[in-house]
């Protein structure tokens, strides 16, 4: 079989489960068109605001699609085609099923935040860890997707446009779009960031197969760990690839969403699809760091030269041409803006929840988005990979913890709980044993007993799920 029919068939895969498992997911949840949704209840006219379906799938598209999509995948396709297969499937099974669930749950909480949404099904204590939590990774979050694009479109421009211009130009960009309405800046710009995105999957794809339809996956080799540096596949590749196949970050994102849907029918749509769609997106950038290179080694070398940056710089051009790369580069570039954005947003919100402090007026937002801004800057100027890595530790302990709150919303209802349950079980395996295996942020432990660690505590998580998960936890609102 010709290796460009992986590519295919993973596409198709993609699809299927959209139509497929998007319906079961949506089943076991019981949408209620006739619900009144926040948008239409509270309609605020800054946050809480009725927008059509078509922009609100965009939106939640391009806030959730950052560098994770484009940067981790292509890291990831450094462990060969396993890395093809957790995006398929862990879209499907795992990221999807994640981001409809939390979108969906602040929609039946009011447009809740994430650490409400969690304290209502796992208890105080676990609200008030996740509103430390969610805070401090929307930060970094913001600050990620900020250096990332900076970088980019340095390289884009002439020398007096440096890295620090573009920084500063986006942080700017950044504060305005924390502090006005959703609907008058973030409404309006994005379908413009929505063409260069659809510019950049769509002519990655088809130059790949015009120019190089002979070394689709030339070097790949099935049941094989690839990695030039030999590091271990499990549980690296999974935290590796986060957006493009699982991201605890896109529930921080949902909320903004689930403020703005007229009904809950549309949910599967806007959060299961968006989740499919950048599904898409990262299996266009691991195809291209197992086609555009001619070994592992070779993408690796590149990736150790500039970061992922480069490979994107390198097979845009190549692949595109020169007018083509640009627009294909500034279709990346869009994507971590377009999360880095609503990331700042995210925190203002959650932060005035904590204080209860009305976000209404334009001045009290400053008092929340100041501070904030000022700490986003100074973590800026830290080393990008040292970031990049407390990023993605974090950004999959964030889902894990999404999927077991999912999972108990479903358990307190007699519903099917194991659509969530056995991905919560699965990536907080990997991510207890990431972080007890990890020598630079964690704690250096050989991977043999990091792995049994890891594995027990995510079979000691389960039993206590089952075990006290039942009782529905007190304070959650009626009706929901």
């Amino acid at each position: 079989m010709p290796r460009f029919l992986w590519f295919i068939l993973a596409a198709l895969g993609l699809l299927a489960g959209y139509f497929i498992y998007g319906k079961i997911v949506e089943k076991v949840f019981k949408p209620d068109p006739n619900r009144k949704t926040p948008a239409v209840e509270i309609n605020d006219g800054v946050d809480y605001v009725v927008m059509p379906t078509w922009k609100i799938w965009l939106i939640q598209l391009l806030n959730i699609a950052g560098v994770g999509p484009v940067f981790g995948p292509i890291m990831g396709a450094l462990y060969g085609p396993t890395a093809l297969l957790w995006v398929v499937f862990g879209s499907i099974f795992a990221g999807a099923v994640h981001d409809y669930f939390t979108g969906m749950l602040s929609v039946r909480y009011k447009g809740a935040n994430v650490p409400d949404i969690v304290g209502f099904n796992l208890g105080n204590i676990a609200k008030q860890i996740m509103r430390v939590f969610a805070v401090i990774l929307l930060v970094l979050v913001g600050v990620v997707f900020a250096t990332a694009p900076a970088g980019l479109l340095a390289k884009l421009t002439p020398e007096s446009l440096d890295f620090t211009f573009w920084l500063i130009v986006i942080f700017i960009y950044y504060f305005l779009a924390t502090l006005l309405p959703i609907d008058q800046l973030i409404g309006r710009i994005y379908p413009f960031f929505g063409a260069l995105l659809i510019i950049m999957a769509v002519g990655v794809t088809v130059t790949l197969f015009a120019k190089m339809p002979d070394q689709f996956f030339s070097w790949a080799e099935w049941g094989v760990n690839q990695h030039p540096n030999d590091l271990p596949l499990w549980p690296l590749m999974f935290i590796t690839i986060a957006c493009g196949a699982l991201s605890g970050f896109h529930s921080t994102q949902s909320p903004l969403m689930a403020r703005c849907i007229a009904s809950e029918k549309n949910g599967r749509l806007v959060f299961y699809g968006a989740m499919i769609a950048e599904g898409f997106i990262g299996l266009v950038w691991v195809t291209v760091g197992m086609t555009f290179y001619p070994d592992p080694v070779s993408l690796n070398e590149t990736i150790n030269a500039g970061t992922a940056s480069a490979v994107v710089y390198d097979s845009s051009f190549a692949l595109m041409g020169t007018f083509g790369g640009i627009l294909a580069i500034l279709g990346v570039v869009v994507l971590p803006i377009t999360s880095g954005d609503t990331a700042f947003r995210a925190a203002r919100l959650t932060i005035a929840e904590i204080l209860h402090l009305d976000q209404t007026r334009p001045f009290r937002r400053l008092y929340i988005a100041v501070p904030v801004f000022a700490i986003g800057i100074a973590l800026s100027q830290i080393d990008f990979n040292l970031i990049w890595r407390y990023f993605g530790w974090s950004n999959q302990t964030l889902a894990a913890i999404m999927l077991w709150t999912s999972a108990a919303y479903l358990y307190h209802r007699q519903l099917c709980h194991w659509i969530c349950t056995i991905p919560a079980v699965f990536i907080t395996a990997a991510c207890v044993t990431y972080i007890l295996y990890e020598p630079n942020m964690g704690f250096g432990i050989d991977i043999f007993i990091s792995d049994i660690i890891g594995i027990v505590v995510a079979v000691v998580c389960l039993l206590a799920f089952l075990t006290r998960a039942k009782k529905p936890i007190i304070g959650e609102p009626a009706n929901c």
